[in-house]
């Protein structure tokens, strides 16, 4: 019997899932697969990661909706071209559905899939799911990705129907007919066999946010101090539990600074698929030689929150104990690194990487080399941020800096590891100077 394959990836639901819908829809019955891939798991500093317990409470969950859809759902630990070659030695494939991914590993991976199901005599077919506009969906009248955000909002915005937000009907086609049920079904990797030690961090339910909090956001969201500051939906929409869709609805409906910010996610996913190489290069190559100072005791200081910066050294210690860290204290401690202490942009988004839940790498390159000034969309690269007159603005009673460092105000808390006055006309001295260089 003829089956179809659908390769859940970063769209971890039943629900609202465009390459699931098409799957259900193409006549043959669908087995859902998730794969542990080693390419990306094999490559995390540790064995004890939150995101990845996440992830297999996410596919377990996904397997018990097959379940009691009278279907079969798969899931492998291996390299992905390994994996296949046995399922289409298994199986008899007709192709493998699923939804686009568009970072620089995800589409030479991809590449190397649909050449194996090529020569198998079947294909991969892939749907974009997790933003709205992709590739080169939004472009200039020159025929290039804008590159002043402003341009690239406005003609979102100006593209944008209401089919694009409409929810695909996956929760509905997902039923007995529709899949395929193997007996007995085969096992599925738990996270001690794949040499993980299980470790949660609070999420919140993959459920839109209370409509009060959306219409709030605009005024709330640069506040770490005050609860329920921002959605924290982004870790939802980074494993896709969340459909991208429904957020924009509510965001388009309730609060046009939200749907700003989301669009910005899809501004930043087109910018890493057109520029694959910022992932580890800047992109501004006037600003590829920066003089940075790199040194690792200070590195070490700002990774643990102990630069003597109360926002900084809140917004690392919230990190390093939840995986969370607010958009304003975001801010302060990236500025800090790359500017105050002058230490390579690569650095802090490796270390971010390694500890956000809500790692997602478009995103994470594209705000640090906003920071930097180094990317394709940048702050002015002689922007340095006061930590300071930030503390005064956005937490000014403390109340941030008291829930992060208890030691705050004694003297047990570091003074600050270097002056802003001195760290500001260095930092611009030394980006002017790389600026010039190559001019």
């Amino acid at each position: 019997m003829k089956i179809v394959l659908f390769w859940h990836r970063r769209d971890l639901r039943v629900h609202d899932n465009a390459g699931l819908t098409a799957a259900l829809q193409s006549g043959f019955p669908v087995l859902p697969l998730f794969i542990y891939d080693r390419e990306i798991l094999d490559q995390l500093p540790s064995r004890r990661d939150a995101r990845v317990t996440f992830i297999y409470q996410q596919v377990e969950r996904l397997a018990q909706a097959a379940k009691q859809a009278s279907g079969t759902f798969l899931a492998y630990y291996g390299r992905p071209l390994e994996v296949f070659e046995q399922l289409l030695s298994d199986y008899d494939v007709a192709a493998v559905y699923t939804n686009e991914d568009y970072e620089p590993y995800a589409t030479e991976r991809d590449s190397q899939v649909a050449r194996l199901l090529q020569a198998r005599g079947a294909e991969l077919r892939s749907f974009k799911d997790q933003v709205i506009f992709a590739k080169s969906e939004i472009l200039s009248k020159s025929g290039t990705i804008p590159k002043v955000f402003g341009a690239y909002s406005k003609a979102w915005l100006a593209a944008l129907r209401d089919e694009h937000l409409a929810p695909y009907p996956s929760g509905e086609l997902f039923r007995a007919e529709n899949l395929a049920r193997l007996e007995p079904a085969p096992p599925r990797p738990t996270l001690e066999q794949m040499g993980f030690t299980p470790f949660e961090q609070f999420v919140p339910a993959a459920e839109l946010p209370a409509d009060e909090l959306v219409r709030n956001y605009h005024t709330t969201r640069n506040l770490p101090g005050l609860e329920n500051s921002s959605t924290r939906r982004s870790v939802h929409l980074r494993f896709g539990t969340l459909s991208v869709r429904e957020l924009m609805r509510q965001a388009r409906a309730l609060n046009s600074k939200l749907l700003g910010e989301l669009i910005w996610r899809d501004y930043f996913m087109a910018l890493l698929w057109h520029y694959p190489f910022t992932a580890t290069e800047s992109y501004d190559p006037r600003l590829r030689r920066v003089s940075y100072r790199n040194n690792e005791a200070e590195f070490r200081a700002w990774c643990e929150g102990r630069t003597g910066y109360p926002l900084v050294d809140a917004g690392m210690r919230e990190l390093n104990q939840t995986g969370y860290l607010p958009n304003r204290a975001r801010i302060a401690a990236a500025g800090f690194l790359v500017k105050h202490l002058l230490i390579d942009w690569r650095w802090g988004d490796r270390y971010f990487a390694d500890t956000l839940l809500d790692y997602d790498m478009a995103q994470n390159v594209g705000n640090w080399q906003w920071m930097a000034g180094t990317g394709a969309v940048a702050a002015p690269w002689f922007r340095v941020y006061s930590p300071q007159s930030q503390q005064e603005q956005y937490d000014p009673s403390f109340a941030y800096v008291w829930q992060w460092i208890p030691e705050y105000g004694t003297c047990e808390y570091p003074k600050p590891i270097v002056d802003h006055k001195f760290a500001r006309e260095r930092a611009t001295a030394t980006l002017r100077a790389a600026y010039r260089a190559v001019e």
